[in-house]
């Protein structure tokens, strides 16, 4: 086991990182973040910040001499980077799970060879790929192999026609086609996986998008016993294929009322913010455990929770001189009793960004959704999700 005061290293200082480097100072570590923004959130509360880039070898250096661990809060930090670094000190999760992860090629090819359930697919390299597709392919959707998020880097085709412009869009760039499906809902599971094989698996979240970006996650999810046991079954089958050690979140697509694996994410996961209120042991807790050798934590939620994201789109205000920047008025959030808040501290805040969210907790579901949709209205997210 890696004890404290031990130092750890965090790869990626967004809000991930942040609360991993929250949960390792409760549990008495001090933390190093690699990260190459100045303004980097985790980097804001952590012992250190190294302000470089993923492949600079003289601040790996540095951070393999000073610590004991190191994890990654981001899917897309190099491979490389996580495999020289595991030359000198522990890196959890392993280059080789991660680069699974990275691409969406790589990753539908481990679905298949793991007879796990998914959309039907096809790798396309070429615009010659995209006009042999099969036809059941379309209407699909085009996704960028690598590097795509939150909606980025995608584009619904009916046809083989309109896939070759998107394909073009996207400069040429390496894609998978998807076959789309009318979906009945979405859920995620979200585990920690120890270097003995013992799996933990948080309740399921059901989630909801807006404009590609996850909205609202309720848990648990509005689905039967056995879809939930079902899902964290699979979700354990994908640790175990990967030898995963650390938090892994995967999300699913409920069709027809049966569970297809969209995509996974070597990390903790917005899905999963609501454990950091709800449950004895948070995603970043379980993360920092998995990372040090410690046993894992209890998964278990102690009350029903419902998570609504706050994006940049709120510090703007349109009136009829043009659009106005101004922070939220949060006391609309802090007059419901049962909702915590978390802010990011993120410098700037921009249309689409990621810039905080909200539980709100109850001991009935539905109640705790009601709560987070009326607080999701009063502070200005007035669409439905």
């Amino acid at each position: 086991m890696i004890l404290p005061p031990a130092i750890l290293g965090m790869l990626g200082g967004g809000q991930l990182g942040r609360f991993f480097v929250a949960a390792a100072h409760e549990m008495g570590y001090p933390v190093w973040v690699l990260d190459p923004d100045p303004h980097s959130p985790a980097a804001l509360i952590a012992d250190r910040h190294l302000l470089a880039a993923y492949e600079d070898f003289a601040a790996l250096d540095e951070l393999a001499q000073g610590c004991a661990a190191i994890s990654t809060e981001f899917e897309n930090v190099p491979a490389g980077t996580l495999d020289y670094l595991d030359k000198f000190v522990v890196v959890r999760p392993a280059a080789a799970a991660v680069s699974v992860c990275q691409n969406r090629i790589a990753e539908k090819t481990f679905l298949r060879d793991q007879g796990l359930p998914h959309a039907a697919f096809a790798a396309v390299h070429s615009e010659q790929d995209l006009r042999e597709a099969a036809t059941g392919l379309f209407p699909g959707i085009l996704k960028v192999a690598r590097f795509g998020y939150d909606g980025k880097g995608q584009a619904v085709v009916a046809n083989a026609e309109q896939a070759i412009a998107a394909f073009q869009q996207f400069k040429g760039e390496t894609c998978v086609l998807e076959q789309k499906l009318a979906l009945d809902y979405e859920v995620s599971v979200v585990l920690a996986r120890d270097e003995s094989g013992i799996v933990t698996s948080f309740p399921v979240a059901e989630n909801s998008h807006r404009k590609g970006i996850l909205d609202v996650s309720l848990v648990p999810a509005r689905a039967s016993t056995e879809l939930r046991a079902a899902a964290a079954a699979l979700a354990a089958r994908i640790a175990e294929g990967l030898r995963y050690i650390g938090t892994l979140a995967v999300e699913f697509f409920v069709v027809r009322g049966e569970l297809l694996i969209n995509e996974m994410a070597p990390r903790p996961h917005n899905s999963g913010h609501y454990t950091i209120d709800a449950c004895i042991t948070s995603q970043y807790e379980q993360q920092v455990r998995a990372l040090c050798g410690l046993p894992l934590g209890e998964a278990r939620a102690h009350s029903a929770a419902a998570m609504v994201n706050l994006l940049g789109d709120l510090w703007y205000e349109t009136t009829p001189a043009g659009h106005h920047y101004r922070e939220p008025d949060w006391s609309k959030l802090h007059a419901f009793p049962a909702l915590k808040l978390h802010l990011y501290g993120k410098h700037h805040a921009r249309p689409g960004r990621k810039m905080g969210h909200f539980t709100v907790l109850d001991g009935d579901p539905e109640r705790a959704r009601q709560v987070a949709m009326a607080a999701r209205a009063a502070i200005g997210i007035v669409d439905a999700p």
